[in-house]
């Protein structure tokens, strides 16, 4: 089949931009494509329309093409759990959890044979694969175990681009580098080099441009400049680059960076609100005095709930929540608002019965099936009768205690969330929760009631309608600066 592949000389090099950006540039060229990843390593999910797991990023990507996200988009998904073990995801579904030798011994083949079952099914319904890899092509100790590189690449027989993150320095040693440690097979596949995150004046990369192309024989098909755009992660590593989203805004929301945060996607329709400033609040910081607190999704939720005690963070919540603070949790930190999370089994690698934040009224027990869904449910919390959609993806099982009188349920569906009847602290298991855009500024708008702020507008559109908007601006930033003859078919 037809295909392009994108490469990156490290991790953050930006192959997730590119390939995204191409997705959407090649769309536009009336190309029916698809986006993949053989295997990726992220805790940041998507739920497809079939109950599917894959990463974030190539959802994000399906909608760059225009198409709906599929499983054979991502067919192996690592959602590393921080005992050096991961949960493996193949074609949506829970396969086990594994070490990395094991996974090589156990998982290889089975991995092998779902990324060319995911190709063989994407080639018969799409014109073009735009195909991601992951860190480095050229990690010499892994590339006999490499699933999502230059196999991928040799499989499809797929002109390859390499991309080199400039602004990290070290930019021509790590294209040539890159290049030397690979076969010679691997090496003729790439047919182009693009040099990302260029701050600068043009014309003093020049010399260093015609030096590498006649080192490398390769041409350098792009020079991409520096991007002020917020691209949608797929690693809390990036989170250290966000220290706030604004120099002002009428309201602050903290976010507490949990040592295992998962699906911090979740947060992006609120760093696009301009009133908002989102704030990553690490355990051991304090937590100041923000609008509200959020409690984010967890790999690991009793892990990071252990974090939240020992780094006194649990108290700071506590007393924040007595002087009047409004606090939510979202999947896992849904559960670690509740006085009991237990894990009978050792599901999370850690047996035990445990004690939550204790600020609302629920019980969770980690199960052994998962739950994946995508929801459509209407409002009761903080207005009534609005539409809101959204995914679940969640282990636990959580239910009221008999003391809940006073709560109240967020949607038509109870299961889903639950406010108290004060409604300063609420949670969901609804990811996606802020995408709704009516939904979102009914919520924000109790906070700046709260701050005695005028209220902002509820007719507004849902964050997809603004994610195609940041697409389209991420395409037309792109494709200027780059030259797509030597890799389109």
């Amino acid at each position: 089949m037809k295909a392009v592949m994108v490469v990156g000389t490290t991790s953050h090099a930006g192959k997730s931009m590119v390939a995204t950006a191409l997705c959407r540039i090649l769309a536009r060229k009336g190309f029916r494509v698809s986006p993949f990843k053989g295997q990726n390593m992220a805790l940041n999910a998507y739920v497809t329309a079939n109950g599917g797991e894959i990463g974030y990023a190539q959802a994000v990507q399906a909608w760059a093409a225009g198409v709906q996200p599929w499983v054979e988009m991502n067919p192996i998904l690592l959602k590393p759990q921080g005992d050096m073990t991961s949960q493996v995801i193949i074609k949506g579904r829970v396969a086990g959890r594994t070490s990395a030798v094991e996974y090589y011994q156990n998982f290889f083949d089975i991995g092998w044979s779902a990324i060319e079952d995911s190709l063989r099914r994407i080639s018969e319904e799409f014109d073009l694969v735009v195909c991601e890899g992951a860190g480095s092509p050229a990690e010499i100790n892994l590339k006999h175990r490499d699933l999502t590189n230059m196999r991928v690449a040799k499989y499809l027989n797929a002109p390859t681009i390499l991309v080199v993150d400039i602004d990290r320095g070290g930019a021509f040693a790590h294209v040539v580098g890159t290049l030397e440690l690979l076969d010679p097979d691997e090496r003729a596949l790439i047919k182009g080099v693009v040099i990302n995150k260029f701050r600068g004046q043009r014309s003093l990369l020049d010399s260093g441009i015609e030096w590498l192309e006649q080192k490398t024989g390769i041409p350098v098909i792009g020079v991409i400049p520096w991007l002020d755009q917020v691209f949608p992660a797929e690693d809390s590593l990036s989170l250290f680059d966000r220290s706030s989203t604004k120099e002002r805004g009428d309201l602050t929301i903290g976010v507490i960076r949990l040592p295992r945060i998962a699906n911090f996607t979740d947060f992006d329709p609120l760093e696009a609100e301009p009133s908002v400033n989102v704030k990553y609040v690490h355990p051991k910081q304090s937590l100041g005095h923000p609008d509200a607190v959020i409690i984010p999704g967890s790999k690991t939720t009793i892990a990071d709930l252990i974090a939240l005690h020992k780094s006194g963070m649990a108290e700071e919540i506590q007393n924040y929540i007595a002087a009047g603070g409004t606090v939510l949790g979202i999947c896992g930190g849904f559960q670690m608002l509740g006085k009991i999370l237990a894990d009978p089994e050792g599901i999370e690698g850690q047996e035990g019965r445990y004690r939550g934040l204790g600020l609302l009224p629920l019980k969770t027990v980690i199960a052994g099936q998962k739950i994946a869904r995508q929801r459509n449910v209407t409002s009761n919390y903080p207005q009534e009768g609005l539409p809101v959609s959204g995914y679940e993806i969640h282990q636990g099982r959580t239910r009221l205690l008999e003391e809940a009188e006073g709560t109240q349920a967020l949607f038509d569906d109870a299961n889903l969330g639950i406010v108290d009847e004060s409604q300063s602290v609420w949670g969901t298991y609804l990811h996606g929760i802020f995408d709704n855009g009516p939904w979102r500024r009914a919520w924000l708008n109790r906070l700046r009631q709260q701050r005695g702020l005028r209220s902002l507008p509820t007719g507004v559109a849902n964050y997809r309608e603004q994610r195609e908007q940041m697409l389209d601006q991420l395409a037309d930033s792109i494709e200027p600066h780059l030259d797509l003859k030597p890799i389109l078919p």
